[in-house]
């Protein structure tokens, strides 16, 4: 969809921001540029609408050479989002939003249709906020209406420049969490320029790692973590990189381990006697059905009555004092699992699918997920070929 084919910017002092670039974005997929200030990620952004020239080199969106296409016709196909969002302050949301579909001709009814779908998909209610001015808003309300209006004449590239770095870090990862979720529906070729390197591996499909005007590696979040291809980027996604590889690396059945098990209805007699015989300590509380619903000691059991009665509830009901939960679904990130692991302080945490119970993760397993994630990238494997056994220490 967009492809770089040894592209060069320099400027007339002789300052080169970008050198012999080239690279590749499949259709759908969202990059992540990242790198320290003046490395020339931005630089590569603006060439693609032609907000900068390249010295040389040729770029094409969709199999066509950008430098043949008239440029207002190539940004008008094109979204683009920015850290302050530009939005126009005597101009309504919706009008807003609305902007781009008008300048191509779209009827003004179809248009601010368009617009109220894009406002909805990006969690601002219309009705309340599509007659709104820019100033009444938040700085994170702005930034989801710099996003809709980015998409609202349905571009199939969209370029974001560091788009959630103005609000405050909450605010940044809500908004984060939403475009994840909003990408998933829309399956837009995304570039996003980013200093962040936390933001790079949350977001990106593939990250690309600017040093001085060249890519030193682009590869997946997971590798670039995993196995850094230069000095130079393992100094930049930091000494701590193993931890933030827990939140691309995610929870996989494979990567569980299977407790003891008693039934909700089953006598406690019954599953004392059975769980006293495998030498366990406790066992989670499941129903007929495989679903979860607690976790209850061995010795508890000797009071009587069924495991049900003396179950330590799990998983929240109607009218419980919230609190964080104490199970994770499947497919989630290492981190989310260990996050939960620290605020229960346990040794141990249920993975779910849906509420039918797989397996418990603990610290060993996530250590072992963990390992097993880094070898199979190493070798081009997916996780679940790799045992454990087989890593080398090295």
């Amino acid at each position: 969809m967009i492809r770089f084919e040894q592209v060069t910017k320099r400027y007339p002092d002789g300052t080169t921001a970008v050198d012999g670039l080239s690279f590749e974005v499949a259709e759908g997929e969202l990059v992540t540029l990242v790198g320290p200030s003046g490395c020339g990620k931005t630089t590569t952004m603006m060439m693609v609408n032609r907000l900068i020239e390249p010295t040389s080199g040729r770029i094409f969106v969709n199999g066509q050479d950008v430098a043949t296409v008239d440029p207002v016709r190539l940004r008008r196909r094109i979204g683009y989002v920015i850290q302050q969002v530009g939005l126009f302050p005597h101009r309504t949301i919706l009008d807003n939003t609305a902007t781009v579909p008008t300048l191509i001709g779209w009827k003004k009814a179809k248009a601010r249709t368009r617009a109220a779908e894009l406002l909805d998909l990006v969690g601002l209610d219309p009705k309340t906020y599509g007659s709104r001015y820019p100033e009444q808003l938040s700085g994170g309300q702005r930034q989801r209406v710099g996003v809709a209006r980015a998409l609202a004449a349905d571009p199939p590239v969209l370029l974001m420049d560091e788009p959630f770095g103005a609000v405050d870090p909450v605010v940044r990862e809500q908004l984060q969490d939403e475009f994840l979720r909003m990408q998933e529906a829309v399956r837009k070729t995304v570039l996003l320029v980013t200093h962040d390197i936390e933001e790079a591996v949350r977001l990106g499909d593939r990250i690309a790692v600017y040093g001085q005007g060249r890519i030193e590696q682009f590869d997946t979040p997971g590798t670039v973590l995993g196995t850094p291809a230069t000095p130079y980027v393992a100094e930049f996604v930091g000494a701590d990189r193993g931890l933030k590889r827990l939140s691309v690396t995610d929870i996989e059945p494979g990567d569980l381990e299977q407790p003891p098990v008693a039934r909700l209805d089953e006598p406690a007699e019954t599953a004392v006697a059975r769980l006293r015989a495998q030498g366990a300590r406790w066992a989670v509380v499941l129903d007929a059905e495989d679903d979860l619903h607690g976790w209850v000691g061995v010795d508890e059991l000797a009071a009587g009555g069924s495991v049900g009665d003396r179950a330590h509830r799990m998983l929240h009901s109607p009218g419980d004092t919230p609190g964080p939960p104490a199970w994770v679904p499947v497919g989630a990130p290492l981190k989310q699992a260990f996050s939960v692991m620290l605020q229960h302080d346990a040794g141990w945490v249920a993975v779910l699918d849906g509420t039918r119970f797989l397996g418990v993760l603990t610290p060993a397993k996530l250590h072992e997920a963990l390992r097993r994630s880094v070898d199979a990238d190493a070798r081009g494997l997916r996780r679940g070929q790799v045992s454990f056994d087989s890593i080398s220490d090295a």
